[in-house]
């Protein structure tokens, strides 16, 4: 890894207040109860490059609206002062969203107006010119976000692309076409890819290794980028234009001993990619590689609801332990399964 020159890894995603609401199927309460949660897929993003990176190499923006909880701005904290931009925000509410759970399905909408970021509003600050950015969005705010970019002088990071889910339809795939060749990795997941695609069918191995190969078709970074599907219990099919397409599997599988440290999925996906990041600062750009990085950092995301909770190392207070474990020993521990499965 470099020396200490500015920001690894920056996120356009949000900050967001989760709160919960249980219902059955026949829409009546559970009497199930959450309190407030810290949520935003740009949260779960930075914290995924947090179980890797040290607070200052990383970073994003928090729109602090008036009625900012004071005990979620002490725990943001806790996990390092220096990746965190506070933007005080007088005249707007922090930025809430309502889960819904009706029997089995789970429905999201925003309660507040989004403060949306951009990469103007990081230039000139502490997160200015990161070498990996990610951002998650529809194809036509990527566009933008793309333009904002390529105006500040001196910068070509590495781009991050994770379409929102709600874009992830038939109609919305020309406007992504015209983004992909300035996207270097894009990284829907596997239902959100076939759905892009048109493909009516539930996710499988070859539909999603086909996925895959159409989008790289499409010229993702000019035919130089990758794509990673993030596939749930399948694992993370990781292929560009030239080299062979990998299954890394999951750290978590379908085994009964495994399955009980599932506990929420919320997040996974966005720490997967904070995770990326970080693994390719260490990895020296193998996508391969830090996919690994990825995997493990995604396995913390899941064991519970909210954020994993960090704690220093006992022997080593400069190294951080999440949910108990290490990162480190996940990643090798990954490392081993993936040799066993190859031999």
């Amino acid at each position: 890894m470099s020396g200490n020159k500015g920001p690894l890894f920056v996120t356009l995603g949000l900050f967001i207040v989760d709160e919960f609401e249980f219902k059955d199927e026949n829409g009546e309460p559970t009497g199930k109860t959450l309190k407030s949660q810290i949520g935003g897929g740009g949260t779960y993003a930075v914290i995924g490059a947090r179980m890797w990176l040290p607070p200052g190499r990383i970073g994003m923006i928090v729109d602090k609206g008036y009625d900012f909880p004071k005990e979620i701005e002490e725990k943001l904290l806790g996990y390092g002062e220096d990746m965190w931009l506070f933007r005080d925000q007088p005249d707007h509410p922090t930025t809430r969203a309502l889960n819904s759970y009706h029997g089995d399905y789970r429905n999201f909408k925003y309660l507040t107006d989004r403060i949306r970021i951009t990469p103007r509003d990081i230039e000139g600050s502490k997160l200015g010119r990161p070498r990996y950015i990610h951002f998650i969005c529809s194809p036509k705010r990527a566009k933008q976000i793309l333009s904002d970019i390529q105006e500040v002088p001196e910068w070509s990071p590495t781009v991050i692309y994770e379409p929102i889910p709600d874009s992830c339809v038939p109609e919305a795939l020309p406007a992504l076409k015209e983004v992909l060749p300035n996207v270097h990795i894009l990284s829907p997941n596997a239902e959100e890819a076939l759905s892009l695609l048109s493909v009516p069918h539930s996710p499988t191995r070859t539909s999603i290794e086909k996925a895959a190969q159409t989008f790289l078709d499409f010229g993702v970074a000019g035919g130089q980028g990758w794509v990673i599907i993030r596939s749930g219990q399948l694992g993370a099919y990781v292929k560009s234009r030239g080299k062979e397409g990998v299954w890394i599997d999951a750290f978590w599988t379908e085994s009964e001993e495994d399955a009980r440290h599932v506990v929420d999925v919320t997040g996974a996906g966005n720490s997967f990619l904070g995770g990326l990041a970080a693994g390719l600062t260490f990895s020296e750009g193998d996508v391969y590689e830090a996919t690994l990085f990825a995997t493990v950092s995604a396995s913390f995301a899941i064991e519970q609801g909210g954020l994993p909770v960090m704690t220093a190392d006992p022997q080593n207070t400069d190294v951080t332990n999440w949910n108990g474990d290490s990162p480190m020993r996940r990643l090798e521990k990954l490392r081993e399964k993936l040799r066993k499965r190859n031999e």
